[in-house]
């Protein structure tokens, strides 16, 4: 719970949290599981900070810790932002004063700096690791397709394979699979699709629902990228496509877009504005239905994701004692830092007010908001030389905000 109060910043923002909390604080993993942990969970689509956090109650508890880890994680944003649905009904969502956020984004800045330095003294220790750190740095940067992720994870593994020196310290039991899990992944596809179909040929009045159950669903087995990646797909299924084919969209470009800052202003999981976009997407069928388009829609955006992680993490535990994949971790995590750092690169050129247009042009530096490096520079120091928990620091950023935001 500590943790998930203090999440803020996305997935990067995210891993700087959990090394403080679970490594450094409570050591529960070392800091090299969890950039296994979530070098895997960049293999699987779905949500990688929810995967890497459900990975961690499983190492310490089984499947049983890890869906209690889920819920405990997802279930505040989710009801923060199925809430908003309702409220963005009835406020001038102008009025509210959202500067009390100002100063929580150089503050995630802060912890996306802190955990790629952490990481870089374990993983970034040969020419080879450099090289594919800098390099996957610079093509997260330059190319924002979510594809790049697995076609950095494959090359940066090839990579690592050349040397033959490191093998598999120990051999663990093979773990038994659960073939149940992705049995019922497969009857869950099969089922939402056929249900929708049948909906929309039937004309059936509460149809949407049965529409939205199948879309989320979709989105959760198919979506890479995070959080980022989901708000094209909705955008195209609910807004542009009803409007192509001559329907009302299910909510409009604005109130999507909304609902996508917001959650940015919370802490917890980006996947949470499926909450508040199933929620908006029925709300013209009364409260009941609005509250039921909103736990469908959550439900099923985080459920694909969980029974893929609980099939094939004790597949990957039995392949990675095989020597090409225990090597293939090397680069495989350069690459995970490469990506930290490109992501606490672009979140500064958003305070900078940086764009590719004007970066060689310096007119930036004329609208340098000091006060956010400050911040920013405060927290990496707080974190890196005292043992201020991380909703201390959430704390004084936005009580930050709320007075000179």
């Amino acid at each position: 719970m500590l943790y998930t109060i203090a999440a803020f910043g996305g997935p990067q923002g995210h891993l700087g949290m959990m090394l403080r909390i679970f490594v450094e604080r409570r050591k529960d993993i070392t800091e090299e599981e969890l950039l296994e942990l979530n070098a895997f969970s960049q293999m699987l689509p779905g949500p990688s900070s929810t995967q890497t956090i459900m990975l961690i109650g499983y190492k310490r508890g089984g499947p049983t810790l890890a869906i209690m880890t889920l819920l405990i994680w997802v279930l505040p944003a989710a009801i923060l932002m199925g809430a908003f649905s309702f409220l963005i009904t009835y406020l001038n969502i102008q009025s509210i004063k959202t500067t009390v956020f100002h100063y929580i984004h150089p503050m995630t800045i802060g912890f996306v700096v802190y955990a790629a330095l952490k990481m870089m003294e374990k993983s970034v220790t040969n020419l080879a690791t450099w090289i594919i750190m800098i390099v996957c740095a610079l093509l997260t940067l330059t190319f924002h397709n979510p594809w790049i992720i697995p076609i950095m994870f494959v090359l940066s593994g090839l990579i690592t394979n050349l040397s033959n020196k490191r093998i598999p310290e120990k051999t663990e039991p093979r773990k038994k699979l659960k073939w149940i899990n992705i049995r019922i992944y497969i009857a869950v596809f099969i089922l939402v699709g056929a249900l929708s179909e049948v909906a929309r040929l039937s004309n059936w009045e509460f149809r949407r629902i049965f529409n939205l159950s199948e879309n989320f669903y979709r989105f959760g087995s198919l979506v890479y990228g995070g959080g980022q990646a989901l708000l094209p797909m909705m955008f195209f299924q609910f807004v542009t496509r009803p409007l192509s084919i001559g329907k009302t969209p299910f909510l409009s470009s604005s109130e999507l877009i909304t609902g996508f800052g917001m959650v940015q202003a919370i802490p917890g999981p980006v996947f949470a504005v499926c909450a508040y976009v199933g929620g908006m997407s029925m709300n013209n069928f009364g409260a009941g239905w609005q509250i039921l388009g909103g736990l469908i829609s959550i439900t099923a955006v985080f459920l694909p994701s969980t029974l893929l992680l609980l099939f094939f993490y004790p597949i990957y535990q039995n392949l990675k004692q095989h020597a090409i994949i225990y090597r293939a971790l090397e680069g495989i995590n350069a690459m995970i830092v490469g990506i930290v750092w490109a992501s606490g690169i672009l979140f500064s050129m958003d305070i900078l007010h940086i764009s590719k247009n004007n970066l060689f042009r310096f007119s930036w530096i004329h609208n340098i908001d000091l006060l956010s490096i400050l911040v920013l520079a405060g927290t990496y120091c707080a974190l890196r030389y005292t043992k201020l928990p991380p909703p201390v620091l959430v704390a004084a950023a936005l009580i930050l905000g709320y007075f000179w935001g």
